[in-house]
């Protein structure tokens, strides 16, 4: 899953990137593969201690550029994070020089309104077509089309309607409202702890963040060293793996847990997804194949201590093709090929 990094000029968006990346990788491009934090991990590689631990990851893109103060984002932003499935957007909160609430409600409006001249040219050419042949048109596609338009008429962007956002009908067209968006609010270090953020809606969520504290964390390759630093700053976390998280969450992703001698990994399933869609990540054999899986909740394996004792106390379970995995799910695919 493949999240853009974007925000006006000089809002810290490329120190934030950094952090995320990591030294190397950032000065390597502007691309780069983070892992999820998944702490449920730790105890499953304590017990198995397998020949490798693999986390799940999601794709962050640094975008260049952005308007200045005065200005939106520019076409050729709006552009680029188009084809990406969520969104992180940087505001100015620590210069001074700016208005970081003033910011927000420009990106909203610039997603806004990009949305907006795609519909109209959809529209219009809808309207043409349908005077050769109503056949040529889909009604329902017709019918969320002028929804959307109504949504974005009376300002509001198009994830706070979550069913139209996530409609089959609009897949195509890559709505920027639609897609889910996380705004960290760059703010100096000394104000993370008591930087007021808006509230989060649907598809839209606000963290307060030092980009700056968080690249010169990113550098230090201690972790001792790196807690020492947060301890002396006052802060028990960085903010960077609240970030991640927020942005999996925001992209309809749980975990799923596979484990063996071999490796322990994390999987990433989109929430609702059913057993064979789970096992389809793996390998799309698991998938064609499907029979049962094995599963232990991730809570039951806490309780029992190992799968030995889950087993004995009643805690896995065989389930079939409509089981819902869940977060954290622990399971073992039984398939034929």
């Amino acid at each position: 899953m493949k999240t853009a990094i974007f925000g006006f000029s000089a809002s810290g968006k490329s120190d934030l990137f950094a952090a995320l990346a990591g030294p190397a990788a950032a000065k390597a491009g502007n691309r780069a593969m983070v892992k999820v934090p998944e702490p449920r991990l730790d105890p499953l590689v304590e017990l198995f201690k397998p020949k490798k631990t693999t986390y799940s990851e999601i794709e962050y893109l640094d975008i260049p550029g952005g308007g200045g103060k005065g200005r939106g984002l520019g076409e050729r932003v709006l552009s680029e994070i188009r084809p990406y499935d969520c969104l992180l957007a940087v505001l100015d909160a620590f210069s001074g020089l700016n208005d970081p609430v003033a910011q927000f409600r420009a990106i909203e409006a610039d997603l806004m309104v990009a949305d907006l001249a795609v519909l109209e040219k959809r529209l219009e050419r809808m309207a043409l077509d349908k005077k050769k042949s109503r056949d040529l048109v889909n009604p329902r596609e017709e019918e969320a089309l002028a929804r959307c338009r109504e949504l974005l008429e009376a300002g509001s962007p198009l994830r706070q309607d979550p069913d139209l956002a996530a409609s089959p009908l609009l897949r195509g067209y890559s709505f920027l409202s639609a897609k889910p968006v996380l705004y960290a609010w760059n703010c100096p270090e000394t104000e993370i702890g008591s930087f007021k953020t808006p509230k989060d809606a649907a598809g839209l969520a606000h963290l307060a963040v030092s980009a700056k504290l968080e690249r010169e964390l990113a550098e230090i390759s201690d972790p001792e060293e790196r807690g020492m630093f947060l301890q002396d700053l006052g802060l028990a976390e960085s903010a960077l793996e609240r970030i991640i998280s927020r942005t999996y969450a925001l992209l309809g992703l749980i975990s799923f847990l596979t484990v063996g001698p071999d490796e322990v990994r994390a999987w990433a399933v989109r929430r609702g997804s059913t057993a064979p869609e789970a096992a389809g990540v793996i390998h799309t054999d698991f998938q064609k194949g499907f029979i049962r899986a094995e599963v232990v909740g991730y809570q039951d394996f806490e309780r029992a201590g190992d799968f030995k004792k889950a087993k004995e106390l009643g805690l896995a379970r065989l389930e079939g093709k409509d089981y819902l995995v869940r977060d954290g799910d622990i399971i073992e695919f039984r398939f034929n090929v």
